[in-house]
């Protein structure tokens, strides 16, 4: 018997001429793009973005920044120097006096009747007085001619002058009685703003009692107090000697500071501190400083040109502080630096980096010298070789 051959179906016939073509379509799709657009791509992918900054030379102040105290320029607790009851009030607390201005008044009536006694007095003692001068000028002519004695002369003068003392005295206690009575109105000893009120009408007040009647703070201008560290009192005394020292004092709060000038320092360091106390002058005409209040206090010592960097551009490391400066083919060196002073998110460099540079502000953990970078303001445009793989 003869075995006949089987016959593939037509379809098996036309699939395996398809798959050798459908993988030579994948692997000529899957192949790997040109070597020029590969090496962009690997350059690309080698920068490190960072953010940048320019080194710039501009004046800068040296300042000492600390907290301080605003307090009075002056301060009077106003007391009764006499013993009555208070009649009237003349103002209502927290208001503004000025200096003279009327505050209190107390009963008059003792006082007046006490003057008028001792101006009675010294009529009386006057009227005596010359009669006894009268006396004595006539015994003067008498003993002139030998009809009294020497010691009835001698009586009648002492008894003049006995008399004329009495008539000064009596003139004291005339002028006592009209200060006393003039005790009896309260007047303001300072312009200022008054506090709260700590009696009222009809209330017995006493002289030389203890709680005052009131307490007035002057507050225009006004003080602010503050103390600095003794290492910075050589070169503070330096430059207060050199210019008027200007200083800035403001409330947390506050966005403008208000101005003013240095006028006192003390004249030890306080040695369980080891501060010393400085004290500033302040117009304070707006108000915004108010007794008691704590306020940053910024000293300004003197303004010069520096070369400045922002803080964040400065790293720490073993050999001291650095920074990376971007170089001119978008790589970087690592710049040994010295670091004057801060001043605020800026720092001054004494060494190292020179006005016109670059240096990296965000983006140094990535970095070593050398390091291709590229900035973040860029990173989000394309650059000609992505855009040729598209």
């Amino acid at each position: 018997m003869q075995l006949r051959r089987r016959e593939r179906p037509a379809w098996a016939a036309r699939l395996s001429m398809t798959m050798p073509m459908a993988a030579a379509i994948l692997a000529a799709g899957c192949s790997s793009p040109s070597a020029p657009v590969q090496a962009a791509r690997a350059t690309v992918d080698d920068a490190v973005l960072v953010t940048i900054a320019p080194v710039v030379q501009k004046a800068m102040p040296l300042e000492i920044q600390v907290i301080g105290t605003a307090e009075a320029e002056s301060t009077v607790a106003v007391h009764a120097q006499i013993t009555g009851a208070i009649t009237s009030v003349n103002f209502t607390e927290g208001d503004d006096v000025t200096e003279g201005q009327v505050l209190f008044t107390l009963d008059r009536r003792p006082l007046e009747a006490t003057l008028q006694q001792v101006q009675a007095n010294l009529a009386r003692d006057l009227a005596q007085a010359e009669d006894a001068r009268t006396q004595a000028g006539r015994y003067q002519t008498l003993a002139g001619r030998g009809l009294v004695s020497g010691q009835e002369l001698q009586a009648k003068a002492t008894a003049a002058a006995a008399l004329d003392a009495t008539v000064e005295a009596d003139r004291a206690a005339v002028e006592n009685a009209k200060v006393q009575l003039e005790y009896a109105t309260v007047k303001a000893p300072i312009a200022g703003r008054t506090g709260a009120l700590i009696v009222h009408p009809g209330n017995l007040v006493r002289a030389n009692d203890a709680t005052p009647l009131v307490v007035i703070n002057r507050i225009a201008p006004i003080n602010v107090s503050f103390g600095i560290p003794e290492g910075q009192l050589p070169a503070f005394k330096r430059y207060l000697t050199e210019r008027t020292l200007r200083v800035e004092a403001n409330a947390p709060s506050e966005t403008v500071p208000s101005m003013g000038h240095i006028t006192f320092i003390d004249n030890a360091v306080d040695a369980t501190t080891g501060t010393i106390k400085i004290k500033g002058s302040f117009p304070n005409e707006d108000r915004r400083l108010w007794p008691g209040q704590f306020v940053n206090v910024v000293v300004t010592l003197k303004t010069d040109s520096a070369v400045v960097v922002p803080t964040a551009a400065i790293q720490a490391g073993q050999q001291g502080d650095f920074a990376f400066v971007v170089k001119a083919d978008q790589t970087v060196d690592l710049r040994q630096v010295t670091v004057d002073r801060a001043a605020g998110e800026e720092s001054i460099i004494k060494n190292g980096l020179k006005a016109g540079e670059t240096v990296i502000t965000d983006g140094q953990l990535r970095l070593v010298a050398g390091s291709r970078i590229k900035v973040k303001s860029d990173a989000s445009q394309p650059d000609a070789s992505q855009a040729a793989t598209r």
